[in-house]
Parts: C-alpha cells; sequence; structure tokens
C-alpha cells in the first residue's frame, strides 16, 4: 500500500472566503445586446466564410449561457509562510514575481492581485472583500515584492467589469 505523501504549505497567516469568480448583474437589455452583437459576429463568420470563427463564437456562447446560470462557490484562500492556496490550487512563493494591493473602496475596487514569474501563467486577482489589507501587505512583503506602480486595476478588468463579462 502506497503512502501518502503531506505537503507542507506552512503555517498560516491570513485566511478568508471569496467566490471563485465574479458574477455580474446583467439586465434583459445586456442580454439584448449580446445577442445582437453575437449574431452579427456569427453572421460576419459565415459572410468570410471563417468557419472556425463560427465554432469559436458557437461554443463561448454556450459556455456563457451554461455558466451564467450557476453561482459562483465560496472558496478559501489563505496566505501561509511557504505560499498562497485558493481553493484546491496552492501558489508557492518561488512561483510569484510580486504581489499588488490597489485599496479604492469609494470606486468599488478592493482587490489583491498576484504577478507571475512564468510569463504563461495568467495574473491572479482575489478580492479583498472586508478585510484590513494593512496586515496582508505586511505578511506578504516577508516573502514577496510589492509592486507599487501599480495604482488601478487592470485594464483588462475594468473592462470586463464595464461590459459585464
Amino acid at each position: 500500500m502506497a503512502e501518502k505523501q503531506t505537503i507542507n504549505f506552512g503555517r498560516e497567516l491570513e485566511k478568508w472566503k471569496v467566490p471563485e469568480y465574479e458574477k455580474h448583474d446583467r439586465s434583459r437589455r445586456w442580454y439584448i445586446t449580446a445577442i445582437i452583437v453575437f449574431l452579427l459576429f456569427l453572421l460576419y463568420a459565415f459572410v468570410t466564410a471563417d468557419f472556425l470563427f463560427a465554432v469559436i463564437l458557437i461554443v463561448s456562447g454556450l459556455i456563457m449561457v451554461l455558466h451564467d446560470g450557476k453561482d459562483p462557490e465560496m472558496v478559501n484562500f489563505i496566505i501561509t509562510t511557504e505560499g498562497v492556496i485558493i481553493g484546491r490550487k496552492f501558489y508557492d512563493y518561488d512561483e510569484i514575481k510580486n504581489f499588488s494591493i490597489v485599496y479604492k473602496p469609494s470606486f468599488g475596487v478592493k482587490k489583491l492581485y498576484f504577478e507571475f514569474k512564468n510569463a504563461l501563467t495568467p495574473r491572479l486577482t482575489v478580492p479583498l472583500l472586508d478585510m484590513n489589507p494593512l496586515p496582508i501587505r505586511e505578511n506578504l512583503l516577508k516573502y514577496i515584492p510589492e509592486d507599487l506602480e501599480r495604482t488601478n486595476e487592470p485594464l483588462s478588468e475594468a473592462l470586463a467589469k464595464l461590459f459585464k463579462l
């Protein structure tokens, strides 16, 4: 019988629950506009005989429809002495290039960002919710550098919020 190998994730420093993804409140008008844009893109794909684009559109549309009907699960986010854990995924501090905190409650932005050393690994965004950012910053500074140049949320996230994607 094989022995279970235990992994040391380190001592827990901070912990809170975050939604698995950000769910937007979409109006009926948003859905009508989205359907019109989708149909226009689909028409363009068929007129230009770009069937791969048409398949990508259809698959994307199906994913959005199936995904839209369910609420995000709440998962644990844990900062430890060895790395960070979100849900079932552990990121060692050796993999993380830096972190930044954008805390602008008046604009509805209270987020923690992690950039990775591997350029192919996407940025990790963690909502701070009602957490105090100061102890989080103090704990993370012991292990990874802070990106002080990031003072606003990334353009991609601002556009996703604007278009409710």
